[in-house]
């Protein structure tokens, strides 16, 4: 089976074009490959697929074989990837996620994507859409104690759940330990992806995030946007900042207009294979 890595901002998954090829148990494969040891080492498995409504699908999983709705990373990368491979040659793309259609636009010079501007639209804020078990129409600044700390959480859905929390020092904060335990907290009965943030002007966000079922990663595209409306519910930023991930920076941007959340930022092709375990 042949299989492309790419990454975005050190993002990295590893993506199968589905026009191609057929992946029969998708979740299994996903533990598989993104075993540094035994497999290609990666964040995670990303299917690229036709669909009725859309220029694209894609399917979404986690290192630990979940699928997950939505990831502004490896949207950007299939917008790279279809256009650069020749499966398209349109600049605009409609990608169907686990959260519905998302727009994709490409900055192209010749043959080539220099960078992706994903349309993820409206963040949600009810506790059910999330989900998040607790009372209320949002959740801003609502204390939770972990061990001898307490955080307070705002919790965001960017169509996969977010509890950005603002820190001193993301830094050298210890996102190894405090991590796990708020993904897997009651409080979210579907897990959640934890944002760890340091406000170093109202147009700089720094983030550190846990990612739902994958652990610490370089970036998270639906976690920067959850950042920046959090940022922005709290009084903390503006509506437009510039999000520095340990892999990179991405531009995020709260349109007050409509209500829709953009990021932009590049992807990159990191080297293509084929898989050969059970072979």
């Amino acid at each position: 089976m042949r299989f492309t890595k790419m990454q975005g901002l050190g993002n990295d998954y590893i993506y199968i074009d589905g026009t191609r090829e057929t992946v029969k148990d998708p979740d299994a494969l996903a533990r598989a490959v993104s075993d540094v040891h035994f497999g290609a080492g990666s964040d995670g498995l990303v299917l690229i697929l036709p669909d009725p409504e859309a220029d694209f699908r894609m399917r979404m999983f986690n290192a630990d074989g979940s699928e997950a709705e939505m990831c502004g990373n490896a949207a950007r990368c299939i917008g790279k990837y279809v256009f650069e491979r020749g499966l398209t040659d349109k600049t605009e793309i409609r990608l169907m996620t686990g959260n519905g259609i998302r727009h994709l636009q490409l900055q192209t010079e010749g043959n080539r994507v220099l960078s992706v501007r994903v349309d993820m639209g409206m963040p949600a804020f009810g506790p059910e859409e999330i989900p998040v078990n607790l009372p209320g129409t949002i959740v801003i600044n609502h204390p939770v104690k972990i061990e001898s700390q307490t955080f307070e959480i705002t919790c965001v859905s960017m169509g996969n759940p977010h509890a950005a929390i603002f820190v001193d020092d993301a830094d050298s904060f210890d996102v190894s330990r405090y991590g796990p335990l708020l993904e897997n907290h009651p409080l979210f009965p579907k897990k959640a992806n934890i944002e760890f943030i340091t406000v170093r002007n109202p147009n700089h966000l720094r983030m550190r995030v846990w990612e739902r079922g994958s652990g610490e990663t370089w970036a998270c595209g639906t976690g920067a946007c959850a950042s920046l409306v959090a940022g922005v519910l709290t009084g903390r930023c503006g509506r437009k900042a510039v999000l520095s991930l340990n892999g990179g920076d991405l531009m995020v941007e709260w349109d007050k207009k409509t209500g829709h959340v953009f990021q932009s930022g590049p992807a990159a092709f990191v080297y293509d294979g084929e898989w050969l375990a059970g072979d």
